[in-house]
């Protein structure tokens, strides 16, 4: 019994150790583009997710998405560029500039995505969006359409249509990491999401930085203090 004891622990280790190493794999998880994209923020790290909003992919991975980005430390953050394939698509980018530009992504995002995905509403069409924008109370409205009137949205929309056409982005949804690690997805959403996980944490060590302190650390260090406190 003892031997066996032995051996079932030095597998039980054996496991562990291997879970422990595990690591995404190139070719598998993840490929390297041959040509970098630059971050809008060189000190952090970025996740670039290249999208549609006409989408059916996207539409079921943006909530999945956007539910995760909300946990990433403060080195870590979300960058969403709409794809430009054509003329008609620069509608939908300068709703996607919008959002961006009024902060409102998490807010009105699945809104965005219901109206065009499920209701058929061409947002694409500026009288469209505008009339259906005024409309919508989940966000604050005003804030989204004063940033699509503003000068600086068809300018963002524009680069959008250029970082399509100069990165060769023929797919979506398509996720790159720290710049260079383009995301391999196979079909479960979450898993994806667990590899940006991984490639978020391949890149903060390679460029040497410290891992941030976790909210769920602080909060229970907080309550350890106010329990050690409370027996004094």
């Amino acid at each position: 019994m003892k031997v066996k004891k032995i051996i079932l622990a030095i597998g039980l280790g054996v496991a562990l150790a291997a879970n422990a190493s595990a690591a995404v794999v190139e070719g598998q998880d993840y490929k390297v583009l041959e040509k970098p994209i630059p971050q809008t923020q060189a000190d952090k790290i970025e996740v670039l997710e290249f999208f549609g909003y006409f989408c059916v992919h996207c539409y079921h991975f943006d909530p999945i998405l956007l539910k995760q980005a909300k946990t990433w430390p403060s080195d870590t953050y979300l960058r969403t560029e709409h794809v430009v394939w054509q003329p008609e698509m620069l509608g939908f980018a300068k709703v996607a500039a919008a959002v961006n530009q009024s902060g409102l992504k998490y807010q009105a995002n699945s809104a965005v995505f219901k109206a065009i995905y499920e209701q058929k509403i061409n947002l694409a069409d500026s009288v469209t969006f505008k009339k259906w924008a005024a409309e919508q109370n989940s966000f604050d409205a005003k804030k989204l359409i004063a940033a699509y009137d503003s000068p600086a949205n068809k300018a963002a929309a524009e680069k959008m249509a250029k970082l399509t056409e100069e990165f060769k982005i023929e797919g979506t949804p398509i996720v790159i990491v720290g710049g260079k690690y383009e995301v391999k997805f196979h079909g479960d959403w979450h898993a994806g999401v667990k590899t940006i996980e991984e490639l978020v944490d391949k890149v903060r060590k390679e460029r040497g930085m410290k891992a941030p302190q976790k909210v769920e650390s602080k909060l229970k260090s907080k309550g350890a203090f106010f329990a050690k406190t409370a027996n004094q």
